[in-house]
């Protein structure tokens, strides 16, 4: 098991967009991820065009909202990307984040309850892996006891979807209680906060956090600067927690270039 790395990116236009998939390529990373939220592009027609101008990169959503769509709109989606892409969409699904409720109203959708998410959630993965070819792996983004349940009997990679500030000890009880549901050795994946300095400004501007905040709470999202004892602590982290991608906003690609050439 070596390391993956994903990149989490959106289109302001589609020049920049053709622009920075070639370049995620390019630079090493093994999948580009695109948001899920009214606020941004929608996923799916984003990374047809991505799989349009690349060829080993892969493609997934960060991570669709499972409760906006059907089963069957999802099952039809995903097979076009999966069509288009010749193999390399990979699924990327949750029950949605907190402020989900308000788009679901906008798109005229029923949200649901939080157990009636989490069944329509695996309606959805029964119904592409019954209906899609090929079957495209299934990354469910999840912390809560429930859904890691869930996850331990259905999910090909887990996304830990964690708060910013979650420590190593954190990351290791979610871990541990999906290994004591399931003998399959499920990967993980964590979505970096920070680099250093470095924070992406909508953590700053919509969270109110800062690095300071992040580095005295222990946030294991939270790199060091220097590109060596980056890439050992993610090296430690695959290891011990079975955590081999790392998923990496577009605003700290560049800081976290050189770790990416360590790791290789």
């Amino acid at each position: 098991m070596s390391m993956n790395f994903g990149i989490v990116i959106a289109p302001r236009s589609g020049a920049t967009w053709i622009h920075a998939v070639q370049a995620a390529e390019r630079q090493g990373y093994g999948t580009v991820l695109l948001p899920d939220t009214l606020y941004t592009p929608s996923p799916f027609p984003a990374l047809a065009a991505a799989a349009a101008v690349t060829t080993t990169l892969r493609l997934r959503p960060n991570v669709l909202a499972a409760p906006m769509r059907s089963a069957a709109a999802t099952v039809r989606e995903t097979a076009a990307l999966q069509l288009l892409s010749d193999g390399r969409f990979e699924l990327g699904l949750g029950t949605g984040r907190p402020d989900a409720a308000a788009e679901a109203e906008k798109l005229g959708v029923a949200f649901g309850s939080a157990a009636q998410r989490r069944d329509h959630l695996v309606d959805v993965v029964r119904a592409v892996r019954a209906e899609v070819s090929p079957v495209p792996p299934v990354v469910i983004a999840a912390s809560g006891a429930r859904m890691l349940g869930a996850c331990a009997e259905i999910a090909d990679r887990i996304h830990l979807a964690v708060d910013p500030a979650a420590t190593e000890d954190d990351l290791a009880d979610i871990v541990a209680q999906v290994r004591d549901r399931t003998d399959r050795p499920i990967p993980f994946s964590l979505q970096l906060v920070a680099i250093g300095e470095i924070l992406p400004p909508y953590l700053s501007k919509f969270r109110g956090l800062s690095v300071d905040q992040l580095r005295a709470a222990g946030a294991a999202a939270l790199l060091p600067a220097d590109p060596g004892a980056a890439a050992e602590l993610l090296e430690h982290r695959r290891e011990k927690l079975g955590i081999d991608e790392i998923l990496v906003p577009g605003e700290l690609a560049d800081a976290f270039a050189p770790v990416i050439d360590r790791s290789r």
